[in-house]
């Protein structure tokens, strides 16, 4: 059900499954098909600035165009981040982006550190702790939630209780917009994945990345910081669940509340020693709008917006975290945005 663009929706016979990626290129096909849009694919934007005329000016693969118009819909997730001590590990040790990973059998032969605890850092620990590799994941602060809650995927239940329509003035401060999605799996038709189920299965949780000095590499020792992090946000998402049941009589799911997880960790690892051949790092992303030649972003890197719109007259921004609300950087959200964007752009040329 989280697979929604204007003018189309999910029709299939699973609204709580997943999607392969084929099924998911044709819907997309299908619906720019169903209203033939004049598209340039393949065309790479070197930059966008203003021309002398009041327009703007666009680099497209060794040629211009002009518009009175731009709408920027980039996506969320443009450059990988590497947390401050990335660059004083051994130079000689395998690292690769999340990105860049394909699959265990491309690692070299070794253990596995993985920094960033994300839905794609425990999904990838779980991949190479099946595939037999020791892994070790190094945590942050992430939210997490039971996959299924009676008979309803998760996305169900953040969309029906207005989890997803939460605004940016909701959050605690400007850096939680880039807080993680919730830790879970589409993997195998689903199922829970966090910090409790990774340590059932022998990953070994570490603190945060610290840096490393020589081949010892060092975390801090704040693993119950970030456990405790995921579980007030589970009960933030419990109220939101609550309230929906209160207000439209549904059966309140049966919510299994664990006790705080307080494990000891290691304050360090040393590369020979523990085996490690390879760091993943998966510790999110940062915005990149460095091509986009207008001073309209705010020190984060994030636009300065109002439902889309910039200072600047013509230039706008969808698919942004939290452009409007919770929801406006994945499918589900963004049409919603796109509308109110368009509708703008209309109304200004009335």
């Amino acid at each position: 059900m989280s697979v929604r663009l204007p003018g189309a929706t999910y029709s299939g016979h699973d609204p709580d499954g997943f999607m392969s990626r084929a099924e998911l290129v044709a819907f997309f096909e299908s619906w720019v098909a169903s209203f033939d849009p004049p598209l340039k694919e393949k065309s790479h934007v070197g930059y966008v600035e203003a021309d002398s005329n009041g327009r703007f000016l666009l680099s497209l693969d060794g040629r211009q165009m002009r518009a009175r118009t731009v709408v920027v819909a980039s996506g969320s997730y443009h450059k990988a981040h590497r947390p401050a001590g990335a660059e004083s590990l051994p130079p000689t040790l395998h690292q690769v982006l999340a990105e860049d990973y394909g699959s265990p059998a491309k690692l070299p032969p070794g253990n596995v550190l993985i920094v960033g605890s994300g839905q794609t850092g425990c999904q990838l620990a779980e991949e190479l702790h099946e595939a037999g590799r020791k892994v070790f994941l190094a945590c942050g602060r992430c939210p997490w939630i039971p996959r299924r809650l009676d008979g309803h995927d998760l996305v169900w239940w953040l969309i029906e209780s207005g989890f997803m329509d939460r605004t940016s003035d909701k959050l605690p401060s400007p850096g939680a917009r880039l807080i993680g999605n919730p830790q879970a799996s589409g993997h195998g038709g689903g199922h829970d994945l966090h910090f409790r189920t990774l340590h059932e299965l022998g990953v070994e949780l570490l603190g945060r990345f610290a840096g490393a000095d020589g081949s010892a590499i060092h975390f801090a020792d704040d693993l119950a910081t970030s456990v405790d992090f995921g579980d007030a946000r589970w009960a933030e998402i419990r109220g939101f669940i609550d309230a929906l049941c209160a207000k439209t009589g549904m059966r309140r799911p049966e919510y299994e509340i664990p006790p705080p997880m307080r494990i000891k960790t290691r304050a360090s690892l040393d590369v020979a020693r523990d085996g490690i051949g390879s760091v993943i790092w998966t510790s999110g992303y940062r915005p990149e709008y460095g091509w986009v030649r207008f001073p309209v972003f705010d020190g984060m890197g994030f636009p300065i917006q109002v439902d889309g719109r910039t200072n600047v007259p013509g230039l706008y921004f969808v698919g942004v975290h939290f452009l409007r609300k919770l929801k406006s950087a994945i499918l589900y959200g963004v049409g919603e945005d796109a509308q109110v964007v368009a509708e703008h752009i209309v109304g200004a040329r009335v």
